[in-house]
């Protein structure tokens, strides 16, 4: 059950940042000491959150979140 639910938050995590980089021009092309690299990233990770919170919430609310399933131990 842990595994399932981690694997639906970090896939929408992964594809939101992912679509995120994506869309910033020149960002594919930046490298480690690029300052775009770096705000392209923390950007898609900011979007990334504000969309899996929720998702999260969601999760466990019905149940099936990994907080839920590891909460006895």
């Amino acid at each position: 059950m842990a595994l399932a639910a981690d694997t639906v938050s970090i896939a929408v995590m992964e594809a939101v940042d992912s679509g995120i980089i994506a869309l910033v021009p020149g960002a594919m092309d930046a490298h480690l000491s690029d300052g775009l690299f770096w705000g392209a990233l923390l950007g898609g990770f900011g979007v990334a959150f504000l969309v899996t919170t929720p998702l999260n919430k969601w999760m466990i609310g019905r149940g099936k979140g990994h907080a839920v399933v590891h909460g006895p131990h």
